[in-house]
């Protein structure tokens, strides 16, 4: 198997080349500067050709372009509090966030989902695993 080219970059290469919109390169940044200002010993890369943010347990959050919005998603979604409504997905692990304009970026609840992802990580170890 033929390791990715992208995997392990910094992940302002993937908002610098892939993603093209004013509001989506604004809301990827808010939400860059949340998780690292909520945790600031995760690690961000490029894996899964998409920007990971990883606790010491394993990842925990990505987050993907698409033309009309963003996708910010959590590994132990299913497993989350959804206070506001906002998380979708019919898996049984993954849940996610679409973010469709800037203002749908509320940092307080990007937030709060966030330390959830990190409590359940640092609880429950790598979502990787199978745990």
């Amino acid at each position: 198997m033929t390791a990715r080219p992208d995997k392990g970059k910094p992940i302002v290469g993937y908002r610098d080349e892939k993603i093209t919109s004013a509001w989506q390169r604004e809301a990827f940044d808010s939400i860059n500067g949340i998780i690292n200002d909520a945790c600031p010993t995760v690690k961000s890369s490029i894996k899964w050709a998409q920007p990971v943010w990883e606790s010491p347990e394993g990842p925990m959050i990505f987050l993907r372009s698409a033309a009309k919005h963003l996708t910010l998603g959590f590994w132990r979604g299913a497993e989350m509090d959804d206070p506001h409504g906002v998380l979708e997905g019919d898996g049984d692990r993954m849940k996610h966030i679409k973010f469709k304009a800037i203002e749908d970026v509320d940092p307080e609840v990007v937030r709060g989902y966030i330390l959830q992802a990190v409590a359940l990580n640092a609880s429950k170890g790598d979502p990787t695993k199978g745990k």
